[in-house]
């Protein structure tokens, strides 16, 4: 098989996470915090899901859009094996589903926006127990990362959820910036 030139992985990277993009537009048309998450296999899309349960009666901290995708993949397809998978997500995964996705195999990360509070992408692998040491992952962000931003900015100036956090005020600072620059 040809290795695919960088402008065909970055074309395929930008075309799964408008699907991504879909799935946050979707989760905040419900009132929850914009994250969409698709799980790719050899081109194809083979799972895709949103945030659920931020801000609802039943809000909580597992409903995660990456956790959900996987889980109703592992579902679907429980003896899949998932060290061909790559996640698209318009989040930066945080450290609970950026672990769980290793642990389950994946091993290629593409993401939107950066979680400066939360996201668990920078965790020293290397500096861990042998479980992860040997783990070789690849990182790509900033893919649509203004789309995916504009999104945050509409969830963090209408909803509650993380009103007050360190991300909502990054957020709103780099819209501003944004902003400026486009004028």
């Amino acid at each position: 098989m040809r290795p695919q030139s960088v402008s065909n992985v970055q074309e395929q990277d930008e075309q799964f996470m408008r699907v991504a993009l879909t799935e946050a537009k979707l989760a905040l048309a419900e009132g929850e915090f914009p994250v969409g998450c698709v799980l790719v296999q050899d081109g194809q899309i083979i799972a895709q899901g949103h945030r659920r349960n931020s801000s609802s009666a039943s809000c909580n901290e597992i409903d995660h859009a990456e956790i959900l995708t996987l889980r109703s993949l592992l579902a679907a397809q429980p003896s899949l094996d998932c060290c061909q998978i790559t996640v698209y997500s318009t989040l930066e995964p945080c450290l609970m589903c950026y672990s769980t996705l290793l642990l389950s195999g994946i091993r290629r990360f593409v993401w939107a926006y950066e979680d400066i509070m939360g996201g668990g992408t920078a965790l020293p692998l290397a500096k861990l127990t042998p479980l992860y040491q040997d783990m070789q992952v690849e990182l790509v962000p900033s893919i649509l990362r203004r789309e995916s931003l504009e999104l945050f900015v509409q969830f963090f100036q209408t909803h509650s959820y993380w009103q007050d956090s360190l991300l909502a005020t990054y957020t709103c600072a780099k819209s501003q910036q944004t902003d400026r620059q486009n004028r």
